[in-house]
């Protein structure tokens, strides 16, 4: 099984916060005997967030989204 880690915001992409989820995630899924694909984070878009899933739907099994939930209004995955 393959999976990709998208992680949702723009602060990630601007260097204000580190995506350490992503690598403990990362960790955890390859001790479940799943390879990791590909990491990717997105600003908080929807049309971003969308494309990114529509893309990696086509190459994997597994897509785990990470972010985007805090109390701002362009928090879009809530």
């Amino acid at each position: 099984m393959r999976a990709v880690i998208i992680s949702i915001g723009t602060e990630p992409l601007l260097g204000q916060v580190v995506k350490t989820n992503a690598a403990f995630l990362s960790r955890e899924l390859v001790a479940l005997v799943i390879e990791v694909f590909y990491h990717v984070t997105v600003m908080d878009d929807p049309v971003r967030l969308k494309q990114a899933i529509e893309d990696a739907e086509k190459r994997v099994d597994l897509i785990v989204l990470l972010g985007g939930l805090g109390p701002a209004k362009n928090d879009i995955t809530k």
